[in-house]
């Protein structure tokens, strides 16, 4: 409804360029800055850029602009200065998953052709299996006004689903791990974020608290006052390296 209302007020704000994929690089900022408004919050001008297939993760204390950096990819915080460019589809996940009122299939495949083979190894990967074996009409069951029927950690995992299920390009997840437990965790990270899980070889930008996982990303930002203070590469690891994590 903002873009709406924006568009149909002749907004002159300018934002990130979206192309459509190709080559090596996913998301280019150079120089570029950003501010929701006259006197709100900005991200200062920094120049980034992550790779096709690459894993980034960002991290920040709270407040820090970690969230307004994944608005400004996906093309939501208004270009104040320098270029930012996106080449691919996103799929997005928010801190506060958005849910529609129909079954939890439709909540996945958000109209998109139902593709059996590749839906379930979507239910597998984002840890829903077991949840669907315990509603009564299994994934054909209606969830209720805002996923009211469901729990924190299940919206989350649902919104994941669908994103996935989108065969985006690249994947914009803000604090995705926050509201499961560790066990869950541990399969999101294997099965989906890392190593030969279902996004292998897609770019993955995740803003996360979760320190454990800074070490099994290619690229990690820090955030503090809407600056990019450090920027670290790290080799990536395979994910049955992660066990430690858990013990």
């Amino acid at each position: 409804m903002e873009r709406i209302d924006r568009l149909l007020k002749g907004d002159e704000s300018t934002y990130i360029t979206q192309l459509p994929a190709k080559g090596s690089v996913s998301v280019d900022l150079q120089d570029a800055a950003f501010q929701w408004g006259q006197d709100k919050f900005a991200l200062k001008p920094a120049a980034l850029q992550i790779n096709s297939g690459e894993f980034a993760v960002v991290v920040g204390r709270i407040g820090s602009g970690k969230s307004s950096l994944l608005s400004a990819i996906c093309g939501e915080m208004p270009l104040t200065s320098g270029r930012g460019y996106v080449y691919g589809r996103i799929g997005y996940v928010s801190q506060k998953p958005w849910i529609m009122n129909t079954t939890l299939r439709e909540n996945i495949l958000c109209g998109r052709p139902f593709d059996q083979d590749f839906y379930r190894s979507v239910i597998d990967a984002c840890a829903l299996a077991d949840d669907i074996k315990l509603f009564p009409a299994k994934d054909l069951s209606e969830i209720g006004h805002k996923g009211i029927n469901l729990s924190g950690g299940q919206k989350v995992r649902l919104a994941l689903a669908r994103a996935v299920y989108s065969r985006a390009d690249i994947y914009v997840l803000d604090d995705l791990l926050a509201a499961v437990d560790a066990y869950v965790e541990r399969q999101l990270v294997d099965n989906v974020l890392v190593g030969n899980g279902i996004l292998a070889g897609k770019t993955r930008i995740l803003v996360t608290h979760a320190e454990h996982i800074v070490p099994y990303a290619d690229k990690v930002m820090t955030l503090e006052d809407g600056h990019t203070t450090s920027m670290r590469h790290y080799a990536s690891r395979v994910a049955n390296n992660i066990g430690h994590w858990f013990r």
